[in-house]
């Protein structure tokens, strides 16, 4: 396939998969990664595929409007996988302009420089996005295509309003886009402030593990792996100007999956059972807490014949076995500033 394909975010935890994933399925195409390389962004995650002769990585911010339009007019990218995001809703609570900045900002200056160079009408935008658009979920239901928005926290309030951009675009000018809503996902690369690696780390060094409220809320869980095989697939099967939620159908409460994780841990550390779960501390629970997240992903099923390849149990076993493996990347991604944010973070525990 003859293509340059721009990622935004690509040394991210997902956008690295993403990255991976293309480099090593399209050897004929041109794979750029886009990354300003924050706290979350590591080109070790990308070790693997860094002298590979199709792949290229530029270091740059997408809140730069004048550097960004630069960029694309030099690499004249035929598709756009847009990733680039502040992530963590504990942050967007302390510090709200910088998500909207990186992701309000940041996004309408890709599409101007997208705009700019497919004049001629040929290119494709994906833009990747999050199930927290969709608000908060009671005890039954799932978010489909046409859940209204009702964004709850300063991060899900940038993501929606940087969806509505992408579709405005695509009405206006005539882009062809797609957008992905997507549930939490787990896996290797993810930066430990996010829950499951955090408590690995926690559990490996046997400190408390920090539990909002009652524990009760729900989330839907995928794979990163299977993520980024999706992406794959709307970005080439998608239809121009459609949504497509991406889910696991792997409910769980946050304090049963930290139970399992705190089983799983065990087993593999060789401790008693139950030991690490003594671990378990509940906390003042943050503010705007969202209840319950769950995905309705039968439409990409449908459509595309996307399907996630793992159960949840499946992918944490093999989530755990990569961190524990990997005791130096994970020293190094938590010193520093990190430590002085989990401090901040979770002070009472």
């Amino acid at each position: 396939m003859s293509a340059t394909i721009l990622i935004t975010g690509g040394a991210g935890f997902i956008g690295s998969h993403v990255v991976r994933l293309f480099v090593k399925e399209y050897p004929e195409a041109q794979i750029v990664n886009l990354d300003s390389l924050t706290y979350a962004g590591n080109l070790e995650n990308l070790k693997d595929v860094e002298r590979e002769d199709n792949y290229r990585f530029i270091k740059a911010d997408i809140c730069d409007a004048q550097k960004t339009l630069e960029l694309f007019e030099e690499v004249r990218p035929s598709h756009v996988i847009h990733l680039a995001a502040e992530s963590h809703v504990d942050r967007s609570i302390t510090n709200p302009t910088t998500f909207v900045m990186t992701n309000v900002i940041g996004t309408t200056n890709l599409l101007n420089a997208a705009k700019h160079i497919w004049s001629d009408g040929k290119g494709v935008f994906h833009h990747v996005s999050t199930d927290e658009v969709y608000g908060s979920l009671g005890a039954t239901g799932l978010f489909t295509e046409s859940t209204p928005y009702d964004p709850r926290s300063p991060y899900s309030a940038s993501k929606a309003a940087s969806d509505h951009l992408v579709r405005a675009y695509a009405n206006t000018f005539d882009m062809d886009v797609r957008i992905t809503n997507c549930s939490n996902n787990y896996g290797p690369n993810q930066f430990p402030e996010k829950l499951i690696p955090l408590f690995i780390n926690n559990i490996k060094h046997k400190k408390a593990l920090p539990v909002y409220g009652d524990g009760l809320y729900t989330r839907d869980w995928l794979y990163v792996e299977d993520h980024a095989e999706a992406i794959r697939q709307v970005l080439f099967k998608g239809k121009s100007g459609e949504t497509y939620n991406i889910g696991g159908h792997n409910e769980w409460k946050n304090i049963n999956l930290i139970e399992l994780l705190c089983d799983v841990m065990d087993d593999k550390l060789g401790r008693q059972q139950d030991e690490s779960r003594q671990l378990i501390t509940f906390i003042k629970d943050r503010p705007g807490h969202d209840r319950r997240y769950a995905i309705d992903a039968s439409k990409i099923e449908r459509e595309i014949g996307w399907k996630p390849s793992l159960t949840f149990q499946e992918g944490l076993v093999k989530t755990v076995e990569w961190y524990l493996a990997q005791e130096e990347w994970l020293d190094q991604v938590t010193s520093g500033n990190y430590m002085q944010y989990y401090t901040n973070q979770y002070a009472k525990a």
